[in-house]
């Protein structure tokens, strides 16, 4: 009896983007956690998050190939496509971001970016205790916490939806091998 051999694994995300993922979790979550009476810490952990999503958006250019956005940010139409092919259940498995998965990381570091500039204008002499810059800060901080839990939502469903552990290849770095109806 032949027996089959295992085919190894891809390595997709480096090192790099790894910790720059769990990174922007750590300091997002405690930046949401410490929203009241964190003082300082607030503050760093905010400053600190942008630090992180600048570090990756200039890594998404120059980083190895699964992190470059010029490769896994499709257009508006192919991301459609994928949508529908998603609601038919007939979507490809992509070896690295699918589309839709894309746009959700191009959202939320634009939305990290803009909690970080409005919670930065808050502490400035200029805007300090001016409430629509306060309520602003908290609106985009609510829309990051929905984009959040969107992209939590999308990570376990594409996970189950594909059979393939995604948190997992997000803390290891690697995914199953393509197989014929695979997308790079």
């Amino acid at each position: 009896m032949k027996r089959e051999q295992a085919r190894p694994s891809v390595r997709v995300w480096d090192p790099f983007v790894r910790i720059a993922h769990w990174t922007l979790v750590l300091t997002v979550a405690g930046a949401w956690l410490t929203q009241v009476g964190g003082g300082r810490w607030h503050e760093w952990l905010g400053y600190a998050a942008l630090a992180v999503v600048i570090a990756r958006v200039a890594w998404g250019r120059i980083g190895s190939s699964y992190a470059r956005f010029g490769r896994f940010v499709r257009s508006p139409a192919a991301t459609l496509h994928y949508a529908q092919q998603v609601m038919r259940h007939a979507e490809p498995r992509h070896i690295g971001h699918n589309p839709l998965g894309a746009y959700m990381i191009v959202l939320l570091v634009l939305t990290v970016i803009l909690v970080s500039a409005t919670g930065w204008l808050y502490t400035t002499d200029a805007f300090w205790g001016i409430k629509w810059v306060e309520d602003l800060h908290q609106a985009v901080s609510d829309v990051l916490v929905a984009l959040v839990t969107l992209h939590v939502a999308g990570v376990v469903f594409t996970s189950f939806r594909q059979r393939e552990n995604l948190v997992g290849a997000m803390l290891h770095g690697a995914k199953r091998p393509p197989d014929d109806r695979d997308v790079e």
